[in-house]
């Protein structure tokens, strides 16, 4: 990408959100637009690094056989009052999104377990399908009354969904815990340190349900974790009044050996069992050719919250100043930022094209009128992880490739630059 086109505005660090730099940077810059409190238009920055997550979700959850699909976003009431949930979102909890008109009443989808039974039913007759998972990736819509933290509590958002299908409650928790060990995967080549917690099923129901949580202070949520098995739970979780099953689940006698820390949910998985294939009266033919209802499960990730995370994460500060952020290399949209100056602008040229021609993802710096100080400093607020400066020290030959991140610096022969940024891949 050349970074004219663009059109990133300038802005002053000193005149950052504290508590949400990274984010808030990219407001500044214009590549997240607030139309209203909780709800966004994403620049090309935000919207290229969210395909790139998207794309790890789906190659994980296809390796484990779940089939992508996609749901509507606006669903009738009357798939709502089949499973009696329409009260509890529109009027009790107060979650959804409604209109009314001539062609009936709706709602703009804050979840899907309706319209998955449905379209489940519709393809499982038969005991012989089973199991299935189906799962979408797209946008959802929530009336926060209060949307805080830009992308990790708005009112409409990204959001991978999926619901499964099986024969008996064994066998839907064979399906949960290998969703478990899928979503393990996709945080871990996100690079986020994810602890799985179990927490409450709150409206969506169900009798298991669990957490995947990131610590980090930004976090609302607050998880009590014991780090000899990696587990923990809500903190709300000791409010119950069967709070000794939970503690039994993760094996802990006393919870007073469990640290406490500020956490953000970016992940859930619940075990419904038969809730909602009972209570929408949808079922499948079993082995004897009796009618049976469905075991279900449903999965969900934020993807906005998962950007808004690694964003965070990964702040940069000097002197206890914020200078930007740095995006992990595997994920970020664009690997390298080239800066010339003007005597070298040909062999950046030849560099940016080199790189693009090789599938190596750079912004080219090829804005006029600006120091090399002022390209440098542009480098840290867009997140790119690696930068290459070509000044006065050049010698024609050798590439200087700063780690944003890090400081540390590798020195590659431009014959070799293709190399140096595939083995970065690896």
């Amino acid at each position: 990408m050349r970074l004219s086109k663009l059109n990133i505005r300038k802005i002053n660090l000193n005149d950052i959100d504290k508590n949400y730099s990274g984010q808030d940077i990219l407001m500044k810059l214009g590549e997240l637009y607030q139309f209203e409190s909780g709800i966004y238009g994403y620049g090309n920055l935000w919207t290229k690094l969210e395909r790139n997550v998207e794309n790890i979700i789906i190659e994980e959850l296809d390796k484990v056989g779940c089939i992508q699909v996609e749901f509507p976003k606006l669903q009738p009431k009357k798939i709502w009052c089949q499973s009696n949930r329409w009260d509890t979102y529109t009027k009790d909890g107060d979650i959804m999104f409604t209109l009314n008109n001539n062609l009936g009443e709706y709602g703009l989808a804050p979840t899907a377990e309706e319209c998955a039974t449905l379209f489940g039913a519709n393809r499982l007759n038969s005991y012989k399908n089973l199991p299935a998972v189906y799962y979408q990736i797209g946008e959802k819509f929530r009336k926060e009354i209060r949307a805080r933290g830009y992308l990790f509590r708005p009112r409409t958002f990204v959001m991978m969904d999926a619901y499964s299908f099986d024969k008996s409650e064994s066998d839907m928790q064979k399906t949960y815990h290998l969703m478990h060990d899928a979503y393990l995967n996709i945080f871990k080549r996100l690079g986020i340190k994810i602890i799985p917690t179990i927490s409450d099923n709150g409206v969506i129901g169900g009798k298991v349900a669990e957490e995947f949580q990131a610590i980090t202070n930004l976090g609302e949520d607050k998880i009590l974790y014991d780090e000899s098995q990696d587990l923990g739970m809500n903190k709300e979780v000791l409010e119950f009044e069967n709070k000794e099953e939970y503690l039994k689940q993760l094996n802990i006698k006393d919870d007073q050996v469990l640290k406490e820390y500020n956490s953000v949910e970016l992940g859930n998985n619940f075990q419904l069992g038969t809730k909602y294939s009972e209570s929408m009266k949808l079922y499948f033919k079993d082995e004897n050719g009796e009618d049976k209802p469905y075991f279900m499960g449903c999965y969900g990730i934020g993807l906005g919250r998962i950007i808004a995370c690694l964003i965070e994460n990964n702040v940069i500060k000097e002197n206890d100043k914020i200078k930007g952020f740095a995006l992990p290399y595997q994920i970020a949209p664009y690997k390298v930022q080239i800066i010339a100056n003007e005597k070298n602008q040909e062999v950046a040229e030849e560099l940016y094209n080199n790189l693009c021609e090789n599938n190596i993802s750079a912004i080219l710096d090829d804005r006029e009128n600006l120091t090399i100080g002022n390209r440098i400093n542009d480098v840290f607020v867009l997140g790119t992880p690696r930068m290459i400066v070509i000044g006065n020290k050049f010698d024609g030959n050798i590439y200087e490739i700063e780690d944003i991140a890090t400081g540390e610096k590798d020195f590659i022969d431009k014959n070799e630059i293709i190399k140096y940024f595939n083995n970065i891949s690896i």
